[in-house]
């Protein structure tokens, strides 16, 4: 099936068998929101509408230059969802917010957001287990109240009366709830590291107590995949053992469907990659991607597996010589899944732990840096 990015990095990163707090709680401590735990939350954003019928069609988000007016409403929506239990906070910008239910510790529900407008209609929430009944219908009837609200705002009579499309409807997704997550060095056995591009990876590093550096985008490839490796070598020389670079830019280019862009993007980055050479004398370095993102037709993401590269001191050469989801289906991995990307990194850097070797509490997949010593009395 084609991921999602957060649910591929949550498995690549060595954590398919922890339960998923939800990307919702994940954006929110990437934009230093604080979070409250044992807590239903769910991910917010203002859109604009088109009623037809008994269906409210999505027909836009809030736009950058919309931020005065979307900061504004989400502050004013603050009363309305109180009175049904629910907190809200801006998460900075685009009229995106966190919602959370302090009474309610089970967040299963199904989103009200259809992610794909041609496709759905603003839609029902519905529960995804009996225990998520409460927190449905207590997210159902803030959304119609948020709703009624925001079509009587005067904030949207004064965008309308500009000629701007009223930010009339709450949309959500994204749900869950922020529980204890073992630390990445718990959870693997190693300190990991990250160097972020976008909130999502900064909240994820952060719940998963990983030291990073966020960058933002440079219009240059090469010199922003340099500044990346170089942020990446800093992390590696204050004690990281396993270092996730990440770039936006060959995604996005994915989803503007038009396949010259995105050759464009890969061209810039193969130039920044060039460095990854010295770095592979000395560690072991993977290249890959979390999605396939089809750069032609409406496909959002797809479900082919992605190319993957490994180049280090101890990595046998196969015949493969180019990267490709063309060429990679020759490489004599096979096909790897993402939980066992990390083992298989671990054994190429001669750190594995062997099945039925326990040294620490809990099974991890490296030989630990750090495992509790016999004291000598």
């Amino acid at each position: 099936m084609p991921p999602t990015s957060e649910l591929a990095h949550w498995a690549m990163f060595g954590y398919s068998t922890v339960p998923f707090p939800g990307r919702g709680v994940l954006e929110a401590l990437g934009a230093d929101v604080n979070v409250t735990p044992n807590a239903a939350t769910v991910h917010a954003s203002l859109r604009t509408s088109q009623q037809d019928g008994d269906r409210l069609w999505i027909t836009g988000r809030s736009l950058r230059a919309d931020n005065d007016d979307a900061d504004a409403l989400l502050t004013a929506l603050g009363p309305t969802l109180a009175d049904h239990g629910i907190h809200i906070q801006s998460l900075g910008g685009r009229g995106e917010a966190l919602l959370t239910a302090p009474a309610h510790t089970i967040a299963d529900v199904t989103d009200s957001d259809p992610f794909f407008e041609a496709f759905h209609p603003w839609l029902q929430p519905r529960p995804t287990s009996d225990a998520g009944k409460p927190f449905t219908v207590t997210l159902t009837n803030a959304l119609y109240a948020a709703r009624k609200y925001l079509v009587g705002s005067p904030i949207n009579s004064r965008r309308t009366a500009r000629g701007l499309p009223a930010l009339d409807v709450l949309t959500t997704k994204w749900a869950g709830v922020y529980e204890h997550v073992p630390a990445f060095i718990d959870q693997i056995g190693v300190a990991g590291a990250a160097v972020t591009s976008t909130r999502l990876y900064r909240g994820l590093a952060t719940m998963l107590g990983m030291r990073h550096i966020h960058l933002g985008p440079q219009a240059d490839m090469k010199q922003d995949l340099d500044a990346r490796l170089t942020a990446a070598e800093e992390l590696i020389d204050v004690g990281a053992r396993f270092v996730h670079v990440h770039t936006k830019t060959t995604d996005e280019a994915g989803h503007t469907k038009a396949p010259h862009a995105k050759r464009t993007v890969l061209e810039g980055i193969d130039r920044g990659l060039a460095r990854l050479g010295d770095i592979a004398e000395h560690a072991i370095v993977a290249v890959t991607g979390d999605h396939s993102t089809p750069s032609t037709h409406s496909l959002l993401h797809a479900g082919e597996p992605t190319p993957l590269t490994v180049v280090g001191p101890t990595v046998r050469c196969d015949e493969v010589t180019a990267f490709g989801e063309a060429p990679a289906r020759h490489g004599w991995y096979g096909t790897v899944r993402a939980d066992e990307l990390l083992p298989l990194l671990l054994g190429h850097a001669n750190r594995p732990v062997l099945l039925g070797h326990r040294i620490t509490p809990r099974p991890v997949i490296a030989l630990a840096d750090q495992p509790q010593h016999l004291r000598v009395q």
